[in-house]
Order: structure tokens, then sequence, then C-alpha cells
């Protein structure tokens, strides 16, 4: 894939360092909600060997607070140019739903998108990708954040997945978009039980020849499933993330990126 100009090769698995700059974020909300902050962040995850970094200024977990355009922007841009002086060769993906905000991320230096709504909450993204030609990160979800753990009914949770995909990626091939990757979206409108039915049948989701992200970071469905807090949920992650690369995840998007390295050399 081509990132502004940056290679992108998944023919080996790579690693999504996770950059949150937000003040509520469920597990590190806070931290690096400061240019200075999120510059050592993204510094220490690029030494661990994070082959992105994945920055997002707008929290997705349920009952995070509402963030207008105008702030997730105002986070964002000094961010991704600080890091463009600092890290000149990192390639800078941005976490949003919001074509405007994409658009002014791009333009800032960022090279790519990640949309948790896989466009279903701004109609406007898929023309705005396809403008851009930058590559496009399509996530399954139902709803919102703050809806989305109501919207759980599924006949066959794979299946309905597989059919969101072929309708979004139907739309984006018409409108010129060229580099797609997947992600199946664990714990957005989603049980626990679901999670793991996915998690056991993602080889499923190959049908449409697209490389997958699993992003399962510290997430409920390790953390609760064990009877602990994120804080606690990194060897779990690292289990979890094994699996994952065993049914042909090629992007991985973690918090911690030096166990994720490990593990994808270790399956080498």
């Amino acid at each position: 894939m081509n990132a502004g100009g940056r290679l992108l090769d998944l023919s080996i698995p790579k690693v999504m360092g996770i950059l949150n700059i937000t003040p509520d974020s469920f597990f590190d909300g806070g931290r690096y909600n400061t240019v200075d902050a999120a510059v050592l962040r993204a510094e220490k995850l690029l030494e661990e060997g994070a082959d992105m970094l994945d920055i997002g200024a707008y929290s997705s977990r349920p009952g995070a607070a509402q963030v207008s355009p105008s702030e997730e922007q105002d986070r964002l841009i000094p961010v991704i140019e600080a890091c463009r002086v600092n890290f000149p060769e990192a390639i800078i993906s941005i976490d949003t739903f919001r074509a405007d905000v994409a658009r002014a991320s791009i333009a800032a230096g960022a090279h790519l998108i990640n949309d948790i709504s896989g466009g279903t909450l701004d109609y406007g993204m898929f023309a705005t990708i396809a403008e851009l030609q930058v590559p496009y990160i399509l996530m399954h979800m139902r709803g919102t954040p703050d809806t989305m753990q109501q919207l759980t009914d599924y006949t066959d949770v794979v299946q309905e997945i597989n059919l969101f995909f072929g309708k979004q990626i139907a739309a984006l091939r018409a409108l010129g978009v060229k580099d797609i990757i997947l992600d199946p979206g664990f714990g957005f409108a989603k049980t626990l039980k679901q999670n793991y039915e996915l998690l056991r049948r993602l080889d499923e989701l190959h049908l449409h020849g697209l490389p997958i992200l699993g992003g399962i970071s510290r997430k409920s469905m390790i953390y609760k499933k064990l009877g602990l807090g994120p804080t606690d949920a990194l060897n779990g992650t690292t289990v979890l993330n094994t699996v994952l690369l065993i049914k042909g995840v090629k992007l991985l998007r973690v918090h911690d990126v030096r166990a994720a390295k490990e593990a994808i050399t270790l399956l080498q």
C-alpha cells in the first residue's frame, strides 16, 4: 500500500501503536493529551518497533464525552505536525469517523484513515477517501459508541459482518478507492460471546481478499473474561494477538508494541 509515498508492505504482519490524545480513553486516557506528552509517547512506540502510529482524539468507549469536530481537529493537528517534525519517516494513521477531520489530518501530514464506523457515521467519508487517495481502514460497528452495546442482535455475527464488508467495499471500489484494510471491530456492538465466536471464525473474513487488522489490545473481552482490569490485560492481549496472527491478521493495533513485535517474530 502507498501511505503518503511510503510503502506499507503487509506481507509480514505489522504493528500499529496506539496514541490516544484523549482525556478519557478506557486504558490510557489523559496520559498523552498534551503535544509534548504525545511526542514522548510516539517516540517510545517507534523505539519499540511500531510500524505506524494511530492517533485518536475522540474516545470510542461507551459513555465517553462527546467531542465536537472542531475540538477533535484542534487536538489532532498540533500532534500530527509535531510527529511529522520529530519523526519524519513515521507512518501516521488517524482514528476518526469524520470526513472533515480526515481531510484536515491528511493535509497536516497524516497518511491513512482509520474509521471505526466504516463510513456509517459520516456519509461524506467514502468520497473524501476517494478524493484523497489514502489507505482506509474499514471497521464494522453498529450505531454509535453510546448505542452500540444495545445493538448486538445478530442471527450470525460473522456472516453479517461479511455482508457489511461486501457492501461497503463495493461502494468504496465504485468511487475508486484502492487500498482498504478490514477491521472486524472486536468489542464494538458485540457481546463477549460474539467476540470469541468472531475470533474463532476470523478465517471467514478472508473471502474479501483484503488485509485484516486485529484490535483487541487490553479490551474488556480479555479482562472481563479473566476477572481483571485493563492494566492487567497485557498477557491476555499477547495470547489473543498470537491467535490473530495464526489466523492471518496482517496488522495488530496495540498499546504494547514490544510484546506484539515479539509475537510476530516468533511466528515467522
